[in-house]
């Protein structure tokens, strides 16, 4: 994994106090994921194992790039630090607050994963109304995840059926080499086809321009 590496100068931007004592050779044993590794951990539901395995050395860091800086990755990560109690003790409200603000900056996974909350109940309570814009915006943003709940929702009885072609068109251009997920796109292509007329399914069909 490529790392980047904290000096002095970024620690001093950041608010961070380098006390005298602590060496070049200290300060540059402190890695960093850059914000392309920490999505690719992000989408791969992997972030949290991964801060465990770096032994908790980056939670100053991590809540400097999401407090301060405000960077959507960050804030989605420390988020989860906080709602599941890893590396910090567990805060759930504001926990819950910077997956918000994820979600706000457009971050697909925050939007996915606040969706994702909203329809099971996990931290707040069961919002299907809500559920449903997170998810959609999270899928219109290529989500695969948000995609496929978007699409249960819909072929369960929720949302409007106006939004049955577009979630159609979603999962029937979507790409997996994922056998189970590819056979779960098959299952919800069949249901939700037969929610529409043949002609609807046929233009959800078309290639995107």
């Amino acid at each position: 994994m490529k790392t980047v590496l904290l000096l002095p100068a970024t620690l001093l931007l950041l608010g961070l106090v380098v006390p005298a004592a602590v060496t070049a050779q200290q300060i540059d044993a402190v890695q960093l994921y850059s914000q392309d590794e920490l999505l690719d951990l992000i989408k791969t539901n992997s972030h949290l194992r991964q801060v465990r395995a770096d032994d908790c050395q980056l939670v100053q860091d991590i809540e400097a790039r999401a407090d301060i800086m405000r960077l959507p990755a960050y804030q989605f990560l420390y988020g989860d630090m906080l709602a599941y109690a890893v590396c910090v003790p567990r805060n759930v409200e504001r926990g819950w607050d910077l997956m918000l603000q994820a979600a706000a900056q457009g971050l697909p996974e925050a939007l996915e994963q606040v969706g994702r909350y909203y329809h099971i109940g996990r931290f707040v309570q069961v919002d299907i109304d809500k559920a449903l814009v997170y998810l959609h915006e999270a899928a219109a943003m290529g989500n695969l995840n948000a995609k496929l709940r978007y699409a249960q929702l819909l072929v369960d009885g929720y949302g409007s059926p106006v939004d049955y072609e577009q979630s159609y068109r979603w999962l029937h251009h979507a790409i997996s080499a994922d056998s189970a997920t590819h056979a779960r796109i098959q299952q919800l292509l069949q249901q939700l086809a037969k929610k529409m007329p043949e002609r609807v399914v046929a233009n959800a069909r078309r290639p995107v321009k």
